[in-house]
């Protein structure tokens, strides 16, 4: 089987939002991050997305927390560690900062402002509803910085104007090397259905990867709409909480072992970690500089 037959599998690990009143299976601690990252990887996923949180589980962009979910990562398996930059009233220096400090191989990269929402229709009113604040002046601050640490960015797009946006990006010569993920689900962006990421994936710059994904329930509609059009896939906590309706998984494992699952049954293969690598044009880990040790 050929590199074009495989499909790199990402596990976003915890998230910023959800909490173990919602699913007692969130991690907070770099510990139990690390842990988490350990079963997914296990389960075959070749990268980690993770965000920061302190040890009660509020967010945390604390440089300190993410070098040390790093180092616990590291002891335990050698899965692609993707360090997101989202945040919402912070401001774009802490935003970046552990970018700077420790090195990733991948980092999150929001590609546009945007109403960002949770519509709740039993209620028949919003569950929160905010600005995702991400004008061009931080995205090329945010892409500056990466470029100089050596980090891929991965261009999160909640919406078709988000995908365009990569265009005068490269075009300024900001974006080369990079890869692009696709979200849908979110109240303000695109919906969750398969005909919209037919769609939003022909407009990825051609030799770009990409992925999706999908928001809670339907992510598993857009898994297997990815896996038929060639994509890569996300699954994970911070994503969807529930391997079918009313069944929570327990933990980002058996998640990652569904989405493994549904690529085989088509006849694509979870990529390796050093796959993903050549996949995505990473550097190997070995060759690279200034990660944490």
């Amino acid at each position: 089987m050929g590199l074009n037959d495989k499909v790199v599998i990402s596990a976003a690990l915890t998230g910023v939002a959800a909490n173990r009143e919602q699913c007692k299976w969130i991690p907070y601690t770099p510990g139990e991050i690390a842990e988490e990252a350990l079963r997914a990887y296990n389960a075959g996923a070749a990268i980690a997305h993770i965000h920061g949180r302190e040890y009660d589980g509020t967010p945390s962009w604390r440089v300190e927390i993410f070098r040390e979910v790093m180092q616990e990562v590291k002891k335990r398996c050698p899965i692609i560690i993707n360090f997101s930059t989202g945040a919402v009233g912070v401001d774009r220096d802490t935003r970046i900062g552990h970018i700077r400090e420790l090195r990733p191989e991948i980092a999150a990269l929001n590609m546009g402002t945007m109403n960002y929402a949770k519509y709740s229709p039993k209620r028949r009113n919003f569950v929160f509803s905010l600005v995702f604040q991400n004008p061009f002046d931080d995205i090329m601050f945010f892409l500056d910085t990466m470029n100089r640490s050596g980090v891929k960015p991965e261009c999160e797009c909640f919406d078709l104007g988000h995908v365009e946006s990569i265009l005068p990006l490269m075009d300024m010569g900001l974006l080369k090397n990079f890869q692009v993920s696709l979200v849908m689900g979110v109240t303000g962006g695109m919906g969750a259905t398969a005909r919209n990421l037919a769609h939003v994936s022909g407009v990825v710059p051609t030799g770009a990867a990409w992925q999706v994904i999908g928001i809670s329930q339907e992510q598993w509609l857009l898994v297997g709409t990815a896996l038929a059009l060639g994509g890569n896939i996300r699954v994970g906590l911070e994503d969807n909480f529930y391997l079918s309706p009313g069944r929570m998984a327990e933990g980002n494992g058996p998640l990652v072992e569904k989405a493994a699952r549904m690529a085989r049954d088509i006849g694509r293969e979870p990529a390796t970690v050093a796959e993903a690598r050549t996949i995505l044009k990473l550097s190997e880990a070995g060759e690279r500089t200034g990660e944490a040790e």
